[in-house]
């Protein structure tokens, strides 16, 4: 075989025995044509005195899938051509051949193919990829063609590094990276603008690894950018990155300032400017500084003309006329004054209508009779006149005595009082016992929007509740006798204030616990200034269960009936831990409520408790993912639940302004939100607080409070002002915060800039986004320090207005008294101001005992529609999550449980009555049907007797 494959390689000048030897090698008879010798071969095929020309070598090829490639080779002349692959020539039966005659040239053509399959390619294991070469003979000797190679291609699936979102200002550089995954050939790479190819005109860098890059970046460059890599087996997209491209805003030019406000005296003028050069644009920046600036100016006032004195009659003429001359010279009009008004020059005759002509005195000649009548009646009407101006004078003087008795000079006082400005004070709105000099009494009827206090209320409207309206619609639930509503007959509770009896600060110790029938509730042995409001509440409870709140917090708990086991007792506690609501969990998740502990930690219950807990998240639209989170040991908050999410260990109701869980283990609980886009949103509580300045009799300091809108963030800014004897100026209202990045604005407006100054410059403050958006529960405070020119200006009228930039606005109205008239501190309290901190047993609840145990007996059992219990669910709006009441031992007991929670403030038994009716008349038509036959009732609607 050795001396075979020698003969095979070697070059001699007789083309038959060599093409013999290779046919011998590859196992294949000698063709017809080479029995004839080598000169009939020469003869056959022509003398070219050329070796074996390729026209077409093999080409490097890719396997796809399970595809097989085919490898090709022509050369000019040949006898043979014969593939060798990875050194090992390729048996004869796997070439595809066929020759044909070059017309111009005479000469022959020949052209092989091979096929390749993948399972050669893996089976192939050497130091170097699969190759193939073609190896061509003619009677001079033998070429080889180029080696090709053949590789499997693939291509991975994720990219090596995705691009990533940014956000850049005008004109910056735009930079996104992209490596596309790995593959068999190298993935070509290209980029996509909103789904569109991009014409990258340059802008891709020329080192090779496909970054994206703009050197200047317009508005046009923003958008949704993908990288898309390819070879022939596939095509990746990668993640999209979004590319915004700002504009900062800047401030145009000053605007001329205005004239001045006032025509006389001292007044004020502005200039403005707006941020249009340029506008902010996709969320750049907002101008920082003011937009308009406020001077103060002088105008001269006008004077008005007033006449001198008159001059000397003049010397009278010959025709009896005489003259005398004034001046409006006292003043002289000034500054665009009146001038005077009359006659500067008054002619008269000198001789009172008696005068000389030609020398004569003309007069008439009257009888002495005439003469004489005449001067009784000049002499009579004189006297007439005087007495009717005396008279008019008394009458006159009369009347401005009688009016000043009263004081009323309704110019002199309204200059006095306000000078240019005009007050109006509002005697139409609602008194507040929080807002000084409040002289109505409040209207209960009106919900307040500035605090949202749980507190107990006397359970004495539930006493004879159980028979008519909550067991009438069930036809079988029966009720026992007067043996049994024995026990809803009103009973004085020694942990429950009497109707109509308000607690009272100023008479209850901070954190005092009411003690048994007989003791005085009212013990005054502490300050009138609570320096913080109660933040902790502690109640022993047993196996009759109750309810335990922190007061005027929006916070608490209920602990069913049954919960604790028989003769035990836990002392349970509640605290709302100010430190732990300080730090931020995750961004972007931001605090919604207080953190609330509760415990004991090593509390043993039989079915969850009801916590209660109030929020600011504006949950009207679904822009938030809200999360109930515990606090660990080592201070980190784990999720517990999402409350869109179903789960089996915790259960949340969220409403309106407030969440209510149940909760089987103790521990520290919060809600915090994620917002999803720019339009989630938080509620704000606005309030405005002033009190004299305590360094200058003249001042007055004015402090604008903006905090979460829970009850509890607002008890820490009452406390502080409490302390520092501020006075609530306003009604507290409340504002939308979104969460567009932009800032909170407070700016001071209709100052009486005659009758108050305040520091230039200061007018407007500002909060940032991020103070405002994670204040966790913390107010945020802002102060305006005004002082009056004289003791005598003792009003003050003014706005402050609150706005988001791009966002809701709201203006408090301030009107109050500067002058304090009481030196004590004026009390924070309202009508549902409570001190009361837990009840325990039965009045805690607003179901009887006795009525929740019949009603979680009926729907607790199954029947042939399933279990009660989810319809009862359903009829009170509580069909949210129904997997977590199916693992509890009692579902509907657990429901009854969520409805107290729910209802504890309105105590709203109809709703309830409601409900179990509609459940009665879907399930009579069972019940009668079963009735007629005289067989036992259906199981849920049993006799409870």
């Amino acid at each position: 075989m050795g001396r075979e494959t020698r003969a095979v390689m070697g070059q001699f000048s007789g083309g038959c025995y060599l093409s013999f030897g290779i046919l011998v090698l590859l196992g294949s008879q000698v063709p017809a044509t080479f029995a004839r010798g080598p000169r009939g071969e020469a003869l056959q095929h022509g003398q070219s005195g050329t070796l074996p020309h390729f026209l077409e070598e093999p080409v490097d090829a890719y396997i796809v899938k399970s595809n097989p490639i085919k490898l090709r080779c022509q050369a000019r002349p040949a006898l043979q051509i014969f593939f060798k692959c990875n050194g090992e020539w390729v048996h004869q039966s796997q070439h595809m051949s066929q020759e044909h005659t070059d017309l111009g040239t005479g000469l022959k053509i020949r052209e092989v193919m091979i096929n390749v399959s993948r399972q050669q390619v893996e089976d192939f294991h050497g130091p170097e990829d699969y190759w193939c070469l073609c190896v061509a003979w003619s009677h001079l000797g033998t070429s080889k063609s180029r080696k090709a190679t053949v590789r499997i291609a693939y291509l991975r699936k994720n990219f090596e590094q995705d691009p990533q979102g940014t956000e850049v200002p005008l004109n910056g550089m735009i930079v996104l990276h992209c490596r596309p995954p790995e593959g068999v050939p190298v993935a070509e790479v290209e980029w996509l603008k909103n789904e569109e190819p991009l014409n990258s005109g340059g802008a891709i860098d020329s080192r090779g690894d496909h970054n994206l890059i703009v050197s200047e970046a317009r508005l046009s460059d923003s958008g949704n950018y993908t990288c898309v890599a390819s070879n022939i087996v596939a095509k990746r997209r990668s993640a999209t990155a979004t590319v915004v491209v700002y504009v900062n805003g800047g401030w145009s030019s000053w605007t001329d300032w205005s004239p001045c406000n006032v025509r006389c005296g001292r007044g004020v003028q502005k200039r403005s400017r707006t941020c249009t050069n340029p506008a902010p644009l996709n969320g750049g920046a907002f101008c920082e500084g003011m937009s308009v600036q406020k001077s103060t100016c002088n105008t001269l006032c006008p004077v008005d003309g007033s006449w001198g004195e008159w001059s000397e009659w003049s010397v009278c003429s010959s025709d009896c006329d005489r003259q005398r001359s004034r001046e409006c010279t006292a003043p002289e009009p000034k500054h665009g004054g009146r001038l005077c008004d009359g006659v500067a020059l008054a002619p008269d005759n000198c001789t009172g209508g008696l005068c000389t002509q030609n020398r004569k005195l003309l007069h008439d000649a009257k009888p002495q009779d005439v003469e004489n009548s005449s001067d009784v009646a000049l002499y009579s009407g004189l006297a007439a006149g005087v007495v009717t101006v005396v008279l008019l004078i008394i009458a006159v003087t009369l009347y401005r005595r009688s009016q000043s008795e009263y004081g009323v000079d309704v110019i002199d006082s309204s200059a006095l009082t306000g000078g240019f400005q005009s007050f109006s004070f509002k005697t139409s709105r609602q008194a507040n016992p929080l807002l000084i000099n409040s002289s109505m009494q409040p209207d209960l009827t009106v919900s307040r929007t500035y605090t949202s206090p749980m507190c107990f209320q006397d359970s004495i409207d539930k006493e004879l509740m159980a028979e008519r309206s909550l067991l009438d619609p069930l036809p079988d639930l029966k009720v026992k006798g007067a043996a049994e509503r024995a026990e809803y007959h009103v009973m004085s509770h020694p942990q429950t204030f009497p109707r109509g009896l308000a607690p009272d600060y100023r008479g209850v110790a901070v954190g005092t616990t009411l003690g048994r029938r007989g003791k005085n509730l009212f013990a005054p042995q502490v300050s009138l200034t609570p320096s913080r409001p109660l933040h902790k509440a502690t109640a022993v409870f047993g196996h009759a269960g109750g309810r335990l709140v922190v007061p005027n917090t929006g916070i608490s708990l209920l602990v069913p009936h049954g919960g604790i086991a028989e003769d035990t007792t836990w002392e349970m506690y509640m605290i709302i831990n100010q430190e732990d609501s300080s730090a931020v969990s995750e961004e972007p998740e931001i605090f919604l409520s207080p953190a609330v502990t509760y415990g004991p930690p090593g509390l043993d219950l039989s079915c969850p408790i009801a916590m209660t807990i109030a929020h600011c998240a504006e949950v009207a639209a679904d822009n938030w993912t809200i999360r109930l989170k515990r606090q660990t040991q080592d201070n980190k908050w784990e999720e517990v639940m999402s409350v869109d999410e179903e789960s089996t260990s915790c259960y949340c109701l969220l409403e309106t302004q407030r969440c209510h869980v149940l909760l089987e283990h103790p521990g520290c609980y919060a809600l915090v939100g994620e917002p999803l886009n720019q339009e989630a949103a938080k509620r704000l509580r606005l309030a405005v607080f002033g009190s004299p300045d305590s360094n200058n009799s003249l001042g007055f300091t004015l402090r604008v409070y903006c905090v979460d809108d829970t009850p509890h963030a607002f008890q820490e800014v009452a406390a502080g002002e409490r302390s520092r004897g501020g006075r609530l100026l306003e009604e507290p209202k409340m504002m939308l915060f979104r969460g567009n990045t932009f800032s909170l604005q407070v700016s001071i407006q209709d100052v009486p800039q005659l009758l108050w100054s305040i520091k230039p410059f200061t007018t407007c403050q500002e909060f940032s986004f991020s103070q405002v958006w994670a204040s966790n529960q913390r107010p945020l405070q802002c102060a305006f320090s005004l002082e009056r020119y004289s003791h005598s200006s003792s009003q003050l009228s003014c706005k402050i207005s609150i706005r988001q930039v791009k966002g809701e606005e709201q203006i408090l109205q301030v009107y109050t008294s500067v002058v304090e008239n009481e030196k004590g501190v004026v009390p924070f309290f309202t009508q549902s101001d409570c001190t009361i901190t837990s009840q325990t047993g039965s009045r805690a609840f607003k179901i009887p005992l006795s009525i929740r145990q019949r009603i979680s007996a009926t729907f607790d059992t199954a029947n042939a529609k399933g279990k009660d219990w989810q319809l009862l669910a359903q009829k009170l709006h509580i069909d949210r999550n129904l997997c977590y009441f199916a693992c509890q031992e009692s579902p509907s007991s657990v429901i009854l449980s969520l409805w107290e929670a729910q209802h504890q403030d309105s105590g709203d038994l109809d709703s309830l009555a409601s409900a179990l009716e509609e459940i009665g008349k879907v399930q009579s038509p069972r019940t009668a049907t079963l009735g007629c036959r005289g067989e036992e009732r259906d199981s849920e609607f049993t006799t409870l007797g």
